[in-house]
């Protein structure tokens, strides 16, 4: 019998934990029972993988990772284009993203691997480049206090001061900009993601090509709800290979991490749908975005921060040569379909390219080269993280919903999720504000800085 959720965590919290040994080649088969299975094995869930078998490698740890797209082509990560910010109005993400930092500054230190070349996510430190206009620039400049305080390194910079550093910048109805001058730019989501999946496998984690199913219930005898209904406690999922077979994994934990898809994920642990504790959903919803990649010869130069104009526009660097990608979050009630990802062209004609071009007016003679759609991770609550233990499912955690800025918060959220399962608190950074709890009392947590 697999040990239930209380005697496990007894057992880890006092249990030595030894070295990193040689990760063995084993047969490709699917655990009927597991400790912690992780649903997606995106960077967040691959992340949380890393962080539980860094704590504990040993073969009777067993914890497993099922991810439906193992190609990735549906998944935030990719979509992502690799943005590194402390940029934030809320301290816990201001927190996570300077550990996200030092993380990928100290890579090697955690996710290389003996014998393999060392790991190089291909980061671009030329910071963020954030504009406001007279409206917001109070906003700009009270965050820039606060990241300042916490440890993050930006300045904010007059009109006069934006032209003389960035003459390629039209100022019109800019009042200032805040500039990242260290931890911030931009990196490789993909090869992050591979270095996370790849330690996490070479420490034991197991990865499945599956998708969610169902989830099954065991009654727990003698507790009640106020209705005189019995508790029930999630400790099975079925699952269905990409080979047409259904199969079932038994789990101590289970811990949903499945980006875009995770509102459905929920629901199938009735969340959302049941009683109680169990009417409010998990408000996490795909989105889909649209990322450009066009040629401008004249462009800005190799000292060109990722941009983000008040308008909603973004624009970075893409290598040399006169490259760049670009993109823009859609209006609440121009939110094209989801059914399939194709790329709307005209939007960026309509609304990205004037903007790019109001701001850059070099960028008037670019010349869009290639684009991609994908999904986005959408909190319709308050665009934030949700982090923590489910309420009711107290074996269920969540770690979603992260609208945009996951790829960076990954190696945070890991390191949090794990804390919470061996320790029953955060240490690291306390993200208790984040818990689904919020949702129950109707108390968002209001991000300023969404892009």
């Amino acid at each position: 019998m697999k040990r239930d959720w209380k005697m496990l965590k007894h057992v880890l919290s006092n249990r030595q934990y030894s070295d990193f040994k040689e990760l063995w080649e084993r047969p490709q088969v699917i655990p009927s029972t597991c400790d912690v299975l992780i649903i997606g094995g995106g960077a967040i869930g691959s992340s949380i993988a890393y962080w539980l078998k860094q704590k504990i490698y040993r073969e009777e740890f067993n914890v497993v990772v099922v991810e439906k797209d193992p190609t990735y082509t549906k998944a935030s990560t990719t979509l992502s284009v690799g943005g590194l910010r402390q940029q934030f109005s809320l301290e816990e993400n201001i927190h996570m993203s300077l550990y996200g930092a030092e993380f990928l500054r100290n890579i090697n230190e955690h996710l290389s691997i003996p014998g393999e070349p060392p790991i190089d996510v291909n980061f671009h430190p030329y910071g963020y480049l954030v504009l406001a206009t007279e409206a917001g620039a109070e906003t700009l400049v009270q965050n820039s206090k606060l990241q300042n305080s916490l440890g993050a390194k930006n300045v904010v910079l007059t009109k006069e001061k934006l032209k003389y550093m960035f003459p390629w910048i039209n100022t019109d109805g800019i009042a200032v900009g805040c500039l990242g001058l260290e931890k911030e730019g931009w990196f490789d989501p993909w090869s992050l993601l591979c270095a996370l999946k790849k330690k996490a496998s070479y420490l034991g984690a197991q990865y499945v090509n599956a998708e969610v199913k169902a989830f099954q219930y065991k009654e727990l005898l003698g507790n009640y709800d106020e209705n005189m209904k019995c508790f029930k406690k999630l400790n099975n999922v079925v699952i269905k290979t990409n080979d047409g077979e259904t199969r079932t994994i038994k789990f101590a934990v289970a811990i949903i991490a499945a980006g875009a898809f995770s509102g459905d994920v929920a629901e199938l642990a009735d969340i959302g749908t049941g009683e109680n504790l169990l009417s409010v959903p998990l408000p996490v919803v795909p989105r889909k975005r649209y990322v450009y990649c066009f040629h401008c010869p004249d462009g800005p130069g190799l000292n060109t921060p990722l941009t983000i104009d008040p308008s909603g526009t973004y624009f970075r660097r893409d290598g040399l040569g006169g490259n760049f990608i670009a993109g823009k979050s859609p209006e609440p009630n121009e939110e094209p379909s989801i059914e399939n990802l194709d790329v709307d062209h005209e939007f960026f004609d309509n609304k990205v390219w004037p903007s790019l071009a109001h701001r850059v007016p070099a960028f008037e003679n670019l010349k869009v080269k290639s684009s991609w759609a994908g999904y986005y991770e959408y909190n319709t609550f308050d665009e934030n993280g949700i982090i923590g233990q489910h309420p009711y499912h107290l074996n269920v955690f969540l770690a979603t919903g992260f609208s945009g800025h996951g790829i960076q918060k990954a190696p945070a959220v890991g390191r949090a999720i794990s804390e919470l399962i061996f320790q029953n608190r955060f240490l690291t950074i306390d993200l208790s504000k984040l818990s689904f709890d919020r949702f129950l009392t109707s108390e968002p947590m209001r991000e300023a800085n969404v892009f």
